[in-house]
């Protein structure tokens, strides 16, 4: 099988691998970087690398071009043979990386929440439907409900508007009283302040509801309307799509794999953004949920870690204690109402992949024992859509993470000398 050497790997090109390559590079180490996506970016710059449009993301797309990264794209890494070595797969192929260090950039993807009709074609995340736009999905004249928590709801209703969509409303399930505590935290943060009101601006005149929330998505063959509660009333808004988000949650699996501690759902760092095990790194959404800015700051601290340039790590320590400040905040207003629990029922279908219904899981006592008797989890996503939504629902939380951690042929994995897949007992 054909292997690869370097010094440092680094395990996705979201803006926290940027960022901790170009740091890593200054140092002249040789560095390897995989990815699953096409080009570098990942979801918060898809899109930017051919003709960046952000301002943010140009200098450290040119930056990273010009550092002489050894970039895998359209990779995956499915299993740890043996330490020190990662087997990445590839559309037809499947090879071994061998690393002396190691930085998990591995992002984060979207929470869904199960309610009766979340299955209907056009009911999709509301970072799932950008970046189809964004891939050419037509949306002009298309009528859109975004729903859920969290700001990123607003930057997917003003790149839709800008689409030429036609905003029926934003639905935020925070409180009033939270976003304003939010929004007043954030005038010790102007350029976020700006960016807030750049966003807002873009989207005068659509309604934007706190304390609200999907309950229902009807429709025939695809979704016609969403029935939304707010403040105890309940109405149909019209609508072509659903564009629905409860937040991120971070890909923990590869970190899981490999054995590094996991603290409250996220990965544990120190100071250095070294994991529990020496040698490898975590920065941006595995280690805490905190915007962009966050995961460049916490990229630079593991990219220059990771190359032994200390001094260089620790003059970005006072950028990184502000970004945590804003993600405790965010964390604090945007968290989950408990009367989302109770949108589920017995019919609803909480694992999309095995078609189990909350109905069949709800009397289980654990994740284990749901799998064993429904399959839930069991599919091809292994438990990425319904495990967080499980999590909120039941409290349970995934009691292993197993290779390969994507659907992989098995004779990638016994050419590797790598772990056979298992079945969950």
């Amino acid at each position: 099988m054909p292997s690869h050497h370097c010094d440092l790997l680094i395990v996705g090109a979201g803006p926290a691998g940027i960022a901790a390559a170009c740091a890593a590079a200054e140092s002249g180490r040789r560095i390897c970087q995989v990815d699953d996506n096409p080009v570098p970016g990942g979801q918060i710059w898809r899109g930017e690398a051919a003709n960046p449009s952000s301002r943010q993301a140009r200098p450290w797309l040119d930056r990273f071009r010009r550092a002489g990264v050894e970039l895998f794209p359209e990779t995956r890494v499915i299993d740890q043979p043996s330490a020190g070595v990662l087997l990445a797969e590839s559309a037809d192929s499947s090879f071994e990386i061998r690393y002396e260090k190691l930085i998990l950039a591995t992002g984060a993807r979207e929470r869904f929440l199960p309610f009766p009709g979340w299955t209907l074609p056009n009911v999709m995340g509301a970072g799932g439907l950008q970046a189809l736009v964004k891939a050419g999905l037509p949306v002009a004249g298309k009528r859109a409900v975004v729903a859920g928590a969290g700001p990123l709801l607003l930057a997917v209703a003003a790149y839709l508007r800008k689409q030429g969509a036609d905003i029926a409303g934003i639905a935020e399930q925070a409180s009033w009283s939270r976003l304003a505590r939010f929004g007043l935290a954030l005038t010790r943060q102007p350029a976020k302040l700006l960016q807030a009101a750049q966003l807002q601006w873009g989207l005068r005149g659509v309604p934007y509801r706190a304390g609200c929330w999907p309950v229902l998505a009807e429709g025939n063959g695809k979704i016609e309307s969403v029935v939304l509660h707010c403040r105890g009333k309940t109405w149909r808004e019209s609508c072509d799509y659903l564009a629905c988000g409860f937040g991120l949650v971070p890909n923990l699996e590869l970190a899981l794999l490999l054995g590094c501690a996991v603290r409250h759902s996220f990965v544990e760092v120190n100071e250095w953004q070294q994991t529990s095990l020496a040698g490898v790194y975590s920065a941006g959404e595995p280690t805490g949920i905190g915007g962009v800015e966050g995961a460049l700051i916490e990229g630079q601290i593991a990219g220059y870690a990771a190359a032994g340039q200390l001094d260089k790590a620790r003059r970005r320590f006072g950028a990184r204690n502000t970004a945590r400040r804003f993600q405790v905040r965010l964390d604090q207003a945007f968290v989950l109402r408990p009367e989302l629990k109770d949108l589920v029922t017995a019919e609803t279908i909480v694992c999309r992949c095995e078609d189990v219904p909350f109905g069949r899981i709800q009397h289980q006592d654990s994740w284990k024992s749901a799998k064993l008797q429904t399959r839930c989890g069991m599919g091809p996503c292994q438990g990425r859509i319904c495990g967080p939504a499980i999590e909120l629902l039941l409290g349970w939380t995934p009691d292993s993470v197993r290779p390969p951690l994507y659907p992989a042929p098995v004779e990638h994995l016994s050419r590797s000398g790598g772990t056979p897949p298992q079945c969950d007992p």
